[in-house]
């Protein structure tokens, strides 16, 4: 009885950590290039009593075995990299990935971080820069005189200066990509860093092989689905409940055995 009631437990513990996935996706719902997780479980270590085809007699073998759980665990968490839905913005500088890939921005330290979030504006250099004031990767300058900017599908960024009529390209967007999106480290601020588990980047122009395009003036939206997310929320609630009373029930049973009298 004892081991149902820790089997009980760990079912409780990972249901917490299910919930707590649930409330970051329900707390990021507005959040610019937001990609939603998913908890998930293993079940844990089994307590062999009988192991099936061992012997019985000298004819004849156990068709079955007789295993005991130990509860569940978490495994993992995954991301749903699915493109969100597009927003319009009335800012030439905001952009949004329309299929696979990644903004690559250059961090403070040296090294790159990765971004789905496309609200990019100018520093006072006339640099693209995302919200937290990391430049964009190939880095591009608009000029101090700019009237209008035009960024194409494949990441050519034109402007149009003061005095002229004809665009002048400044600068070419590249788009990063990992074989296992999975794998990259979220550092927050809507900012993924790489690691082993991801493998190295794959940089691209947009709409290559591999590589969505860009879409001017548009954000992406968070992906996460609060209807789902609601239900999920419901489903991890009952089962946390269904624990709990596994819990009290072999408490009451032990509470029996501590009452028998001879």
């Amino acid at each position: 009885m004892m081991s149902a009631m820790w089997s009980a437990a760990a079912g409780m513990n990972v249901q917490t950590m299910n919930m707590d996935t649930i409330s970051n996706n329900l707390a990021n719902v507005n959040t610019t290039g937001f990609k939603g997780g998913r908890a998930e479980f293993q079940d844990l270590l089994y307590q062999n009593i009988n192991t099936a085809g061992s012997s019985t007699s000298t004819t004849t073998t156990q068709p079955t075995s007789i295993q005991l759980g130990h509860g569940a665990r978490l495994s993992g968490m995954v991301k749903d990299f699915s493109t969100g839905s597009l927003q319009q913005t009335s800012s030439p500088t905001d952009m949004a990935i329309q299929g696979s890939g990644f903004f690559r921005v250059l961090m403070t330290d040296g090294t790159f971080a990765y971004t789905r979030d496309g609200s990019f504006s100018t520093d006072q250099n006339g640099n693209l820069v995302n919200s937290n004031g990391n430049t964009l990767d190939p880095q591009i300058t608009l000029p101090q005189d700019t009237m209008s900017v035009t960024v194409a599908a494949d990441g050519t960024v034109s402007v149009t200066q003061q005095g002229q009529t004809t665009p002048q390209q400044v600068g070419q967007i590249t788009l990063s990509n990992f074989i296992n999106p999975n794998g990259l480290v979220d550092l927050g601020h809507n900012l993924y860093q790489p690691s082993l588990a991801s493998g190295d980047p794959i940089d691209g122009t947009p709409g290559s092989t591999g590589m969505g395009t860009i879409a001017q003036s548009s954000l992406e939206m968070s992906n996460v689905d609060m209807a789902s997310e609601m239900v999920n929320m419901i489903v991890g609630q009952r089962a946390y409940e269904a624990n709990s009373k596994t819990i009290q029930t072999v408490d009451q049973m032990l509470q029996l055995v501590n009452n028998l009298k001879r």
